[in-house]
């Protein structure tokens, strides 16, 4: 069973539909046991950091996190909070990967929205894809290159599209609403 972990951010039915389509039998959850007993765990979002924090606080889940041994996989704002800091409220994160999330520069359109590809990629999430091959974001934020970045990608500024520190993963872009591209990380994720 994969955990789908629900602090009440958009986009996690999405993330449970482009599973299921994999056969996957999901749970979107909040429930610490249900969280500790699965093979798996997403970390989705869609929101504002300070505020997803809080509600991870108010349910232990910020304790929990970053103590998972199973693969973890976070993606767009739930890779944000997985960092040390969030300049969106001014945010501290779960520490996981040590690294900041600085606004885009405030130059004309500061949210990058739409397809793009990696300037640079690694790791198992990245079997079968190739450098012309585009993923979705859709995000204000970003969480600076550090020896964590295991995909890189330019808008604005060069950022972290993915890191990695053991068994925990982050993606900055949407593999769910990625099509191919998407459904091939997913599923490499799954395999891990």
């Amino acid at each position: 069973m994969i955990a789908i972990i629900n602090y009440g951010s958009g986009n996690i039915r999405s993330v449970a539909n482009a599973l299921q389509r994999l056969g996957c039998v999901v749970q979107v959850t909040s429930d610490v046991e249900i969280i500790q007993s699965a093979s798996k765990i997403i970390f989705p979002g869609v929101g504002e950091a300070s505020s997803a924090m809080s509600f991870l606080k108010n349910k232990q889940l910020d304790k929990l996190i970053p103590t998972l041994k199973q693969p973890t996989l976070g993606i767009c704002l739930g890779m944000q909070l997985m960092c040390s800091f969030s300049e969106e409220g001014e945010t501290d994160g779960l520490n996981i990967f040590k690294t900041q999330v600085k606004a885009f520069p405030k130059v004309g359109k500061t949210i990058h929205m739409g397809w793009n590809n990696f300037t640079d990629f690694r790791g198992n999430l990245y079997h079968s894809i190739s450098k012309m091959d585009d993923v979705y974001f859709v995000h204000g934020y970003y969480a600076e290159p550090c020896d964590m970045t295991t995909a890189s990608c330019d808008y604005l500024t060069s950022f972290s599209a993915s890191l990695q520190k053991d068994n925990f993963y982050g993606v900055q872009f949407h593999p769910e609403k990625s099509g191919k591209v998407g459904m091939q990380i997913l599923k490499n994720f799954l395999k891990i």
